[in-house]
């Protein structure tokens, strides 16, 4: 079906803009997800309805059933939820939620602590963002619920350690693709580095100002307590008991506290998770080094080539079925593991709607052409010393509308490649980790990320409460990267950059902490 292409129109971004504003105003995701499907889809093909029913309904099966095959990545995705559903469930039901929470209250003695707890597990959990949200979510919540920590604050310090440290790790989903589009962008071009393609991204990590401002603003708030915003509103309720709005229901991934046996044990808990990451790990590296085939195995290519949805099936099985294990050495009653695997599956269901509607709408804004249309905006004739802050900006402002970072990776660093090498090759450096910045500061406010979703869930967060509340700590990053990010290109010096940003970090701090601003309750 001949479908009409919107890459040189403003119109492209319509979509996303209808689907995005109208999360924010109504706070039901579904149905805002859905009217800017429905209008894209309209736009694509003509307004005729008959060609809308048509592509909806293609585009909706390839989903789960593309190219002639199931769509793993998809379809895995969704396991991988499920399966975590009903382990947390189980986990819940069996008494290890209970056990780690009193086990946890005796060591992390305060909020602080937990918040804590929660920020340096987001920062040692760094294979995969998607993993990084859902396993540490797992393992902080009964933590965080018991100190009094707001989901929305739990959500925020998952997703804002979650991609900003895969964005710098080499070592993880992330860096291996972000590496292999930096080799294909040198040899495209023929530049001449003093390194390889991840000796090149080594490099550029200093020069990821987000990611870093982001990380630092996190360890900033987990440790102070200040909460701003629509977060301070969270927060306080939470020091009365209230860690979520209860009419803001259903929530993505909620496992309330329930009734369990009085059997559970702290490693009913922790055995599963640890189970859970290394088998994830393990399933990682397996994965790729079956695709490396012939090619000597090494562990950057292996993480290069793994199939991190399959990965993450494999580690939830082995996870559940250490968690089935336990149950059953402990003499559960089979109503126990129905009960597991019927309320963890519904508890999920929101999650997986979801994303299957944002799955949907980042299809129809692909073939819309926004992110082609953004890239467009810069035409080369800009002054140089602009250059690295105006990709920052523009690779923002595509993941923001798209809803996917990796999508803006893969448009965004040929673009920026080819800007370098025709006007300025000595900031070729700044101006790709210029888009990895933009493309994660995007994708921390985009109600339409499948990431900002998953920590949602990871956090039993009401998603648009997340995105609302995670949203002013985004922005003041993102300014602190921006300043850095012209300083960096006004004097060429990626250092005078980091120190105006970190600089202007810490006078920001001192304020807000001699004035008292944001202040809550420490227990």
């Amino acid at each position: 079906m001949e479908v009409i292409a919107y890459d040189s129109s403003a119109w492209s971004l319509l979509p996303p803009a209808i689907a995005i504003v109208l999360a924010v105003l109504t706070r039901k995701v579904l149905i805002s997800l859905g009217v800017g499907i429905l209008v894209g889809a309209m736009m694509l093909c003509g307004f005729s309805p008959a060609a809308t029913l048509v592509y909806l309904a293609g585009t909706i099966l390839s989903l789960v059933w593309e190219d002639g095959g199931v769509n793993t990545w998809n379809v895995f995705i969704i396991l991988f939820l499920i399966l975590l559903g009903i382990m947390t469930r189980a986990i819940a039901l069996s008494g290890g939620s209970r056990a780690f929470g009193e086990w946890a209250m005796k060591r992390v003695a305060s909020r602080r602590g937990a918040r804590l707890l929660t920020a340096f597990l987001g920062v040692f959990i760094f294979i995969d963002d998607y993993f990084n949200s859902l396993a540490v979510g797992s393992i902080s919540r009964p933590v965080t619920d018991r100190h009094r920590v707001s989901r929305a604050k739990l959500a925020y310090i998952l997703d804002s350690t979650a991609a900003p440290v895969c964005v710098i790790s080499p070592v993880s989903s992330w860096g291996a693709y972000i590496i292999a589009l930096i080799g294909g962008v040198l040899t495209a071009h023929a530049f001449v580095v003093p390194h390889t393609p991840l000796g090149t991204f080594m490099s550029m990590i200093p020069m990821n100002y987000y990611a870093i401002f982001a990380i630092g603003l996190v360890f900033f708030t987990a440790w102070t307590g200040r909460a701003f915003g629509p977060m301070k509103v969270h927060e306080e309720r939470a020091l009365g008991g209230m860690l979520y709005d209860p009419e803001r229901l259903p929530i993505a991934g909620n496992i309330e506290a329930v009734e369990d046996h009085g059997k559970g044990s702290v490693q009913d808990l922790i055995q599963p998770i640890l189970v859970l990451i290394v088998a994830t790990t393990a399933a990682m590296i397996w994965t790729g080094a079956q695709e490396l085939g012939e090619e000597p195995f090494s562990l950057l290519g292996a993480f290069e080539n793994t199939d991190v949805a399959k990965a993450l099936v494999y580690g939830g099985l082995a996870g559940l079925g250490v968690t089935f294990g336990r149950m059953l050495m402990a003499g559960h009653a089979a109503k126990t593991y129905v009960s597991s695997i019927l309320d963890g599956t519904r508890a999920m269901l929101p999650a997986i709607w979801i994303l299957l509607f944002a799955w949907t709408i980042i299809i129809v804004i692909k073939g819309i052409q926004t992110g082609t249309y953004l890239a467009g905006m810069i035409d080369g004739t800009i002054p140089l010393a602009l250059i690295p802050v105006l990709i920052f900006l523009i690779s923002g402002i595509m993941a923001f509308a798209t809803g996917t970072s990796w999508g803006t990776f893969g448009i965004m660093l040929p673009i920026a490649g080819d800007i370098a090498a025709r006007v300025a090759p000595e900031l070729l450096l700044p101006v790709l980790a210029a888009v990895l910045a933009g493309a994660v500061l995007g994708d921390h406010c985009s109600p339409i990320s499948d990431t900002t979703i998953l920590s949602s869930t990871g956090a039993s967060c009401h998603h648009m409460d997340h995105v609302l509340t995670q949203l002013p700590y985004a922005l003041f990053a993102a300014a602190l990267a921006a300043i850095a990010y012209l300083v960096l290109g006004l004097t060429g010096s990626v250092w005078a950059g980091f120190a105006a940003g970190g600089v202007l970090f810490v006078l920001a701090a001192l304020v807000v902490i001699k004035k008292n601003l944001g202040a809550m309750t420490e227990y």
